[in-house]
């Protein structure tokens, strides 16, 4: 008895692909010349097999169809013991020549471990106590003309994973789950937002002015209309925008685009969820954040509780919320609060060997100190709040310290996964926020905003006071499916092409 699991057959492990390849073709060729082309097959009515190992009890004896991916066949001479996998799960199928036919049969032997295969034939248990389905005809229903992964080593290498997505979703069912997880998460996320009355919507993804996050665009040109436009970096702006409309709580999630660097966390178009409701403020957000992050985790893990990198998180304790000067004076022992100008801020920068640029301001070197000393020591969820002026452009400031904004960042591990500010709505403020930001861009920061005419335009118009934030969920996917590249999370991240 020969074992063939994601092989074809034994001898295609010592072909050349080429020739192996040849062989398949071959084969079609002659089901072609035949009158048996499976291509041209359009409809077999099938039925989920995990609905069938499900009710077993049930179907035991009775007639079903199957169809999907031989993934293995083990040859017993005039029986073969076959594995089918739909989108579901897996089932194993006894085919036999004196129930199929020896004309059938004969053609059945010179498939291929990865064609696409319809049985129909009656459920039943074998002696070992497997679900099985003992066939009365099999269908070809489409020919696999490339071998599938060698079978005990699979497809492991993680940059062909990430380039042929479709074929790491046949060979490896761990990365199916962590995309079924993916829609549910999304799926909950929708569900969370409509119980709270928030209004999905649609944005534009080319935007004239790149605004609502500092971070490089990607540029495009609009033949039509002979301009430059940007693909978005986010979808604050136009969100807003509809805030000032008369719409009080309305959610967008949408893929952004910024022309960065890749690595772990970073893809060069990611997914963002983005939410603004009136008449709240940054507290108001950090609210939804908590429970939506703890409602996910529940959903996805059925516990609060997680595990991610070896490190036990606890998402059902209170998320701390810890001013970002304060971080600072905690792990490096630098009190801001102390530092009353320029100069000082520069000197304990200059002490701490922390590098900054000659248009950095107070605020940016507060800045400075977190990413380089506090991020990644952070592992419980925590806020970090109210961010130097300097780096929240359209966050409103602090009533009591106007150097500082009502903004925060939600980190776990050592990693944003949530930005939200109370929203700025005055429009002179904006506007000087704006003219600085745009002075930075003239000397040389290609992350720094544009001066948005028409956003201060509807801001002159007058937006209630609002609450808005901003999610990762390929991070929040990453989390919740211990995930550690954001890759692992996206079906098609952008990769070098291959010369």
């Amino acid at each position: 008895m020969s074992d063939e699991i994601l092989t074809g057959t034994a001898p295609e492990e010592l072909q050349d692909l080429n020739e192996v390849m040849a062989i398949r073709r071959g084969k079609l060729d002659e089901l072609k010349a035949g009158g048996q082309n499976p291509f041209e097959i359009t409809v077999f009515n099938k039925r989920d097999i995990e609905s069938i190992i499900g009710n077993f009890e049930a179907l035991e004896g009775k007639d079903v169809s199957v169809a999907g991916r031989m993934m293995s066949r083990r040859d017993m001479g005039k029986a073969n013991f076959i594995d089918v996998r739909d989108e579901s799960a897996k089932i194993q199928a006894y085919v036999r020549v004196n129930d199929i036919g020896e004309e059938s049969f004969a053609a059945f032997k010179k498939w291929d471990i990865g064609d696409i295969i319809g049985v129909e034939g009656f459920v039943f248990r074998t002696r070992r106590g497997e679900i099985s389905v003992h066939a009365k005809k099999i269908t070809l229903l489409s020919k696999s003309l490339r071998p599938l992964p060698e079978k005990f080593h699979g497809l492991r290498d993680t940059d062909l994973r990430y380039r042929q997505r479709y074929l790491d979703l046949i060979v490896n069912p761990e990365a199916r789950a962590v995309f079924e997880k993916r829609s549910a998460i999304i799926t909950e996320i929708r569900q969370f937002m409509s119980e709270r009355g928030f209004l999905e919507v649609e944005t534009p993804v080319l935007h004239s002015n790149a605004g609502g996050a500092a971070a490089r665009p990607f540029v495009t040109h609009h033949n039509a209309l002979n301009i430059d436009l940007y693909l978005r970096i986010a979808l604050e702006l136009h969100l807003k925008r509809l805030i000032v409309g008369g719409f009080e709580r309305v959610y967008e999630i949408g893929r952004v685009f910024r022309n960065e660097g890749m690595d772990t966390r970073h893809n060069p178009e990611f997914t963002m969820l983005e939410l603004y409701q009136a008449y709240t403020d940054y507290n108001g957000m950090m609210d939804i954040a908590e429970e939506l992050f703890r409602r996910a985790a529940h959903k996805i893990c059925g516990t609060g509780r997680i595990a991610f990198e070896g490190r036990e998180l606890d998402l059902d304790k209170p998320f701390e919320r810890l001013p970002m000067k304060d971080a600072v004076k905690r792990f490096t022992g630098v009190d801001f609060d102390a530092l009353h100008t320029l100069e000082e801020a520069r000197a304990a920068a200059d002490a701490n060997h922390v590098k900054y640029e000659k248009h950095h301001l107070k605020g940016d070197i507060l800045n400075l100190f977190f990413e380089e000393f506090c991020e990644e020591k952070i592992i419980q969820p925590t806020f970090i709040m109210n961010h130097p002026v300097e780096i929240s452009p359209l966050a409103k400031k602090c009533p009591d310290n106007p150097e500082y904004t009502e903004r925060f960042e939600l980190f776990i591990i050592g990693r944003e996964y949530a930005n939200a500010f109370s929203e700025l709505n005055d429009p002179v403020d904006q506007r000087e926020r704006f003219v600085r930001q745009a002075e930075l861009k003239a000397a040389g920061d290609a992350e720094a905003n544009d001066i948005d005419e028409d956003f201060i335009s509807a801001l002159e118009y007058g937006m209630p006071p609002t609450g808005g934030m901003g999610i990762g969920v390929d991070r929040l996917v990453m989390l919740l499916t211990n995930s550690v590249s954001i890759r692992d999370v996206l079906l098609f991240p952008t990769m070098k092409p291959i010369l």
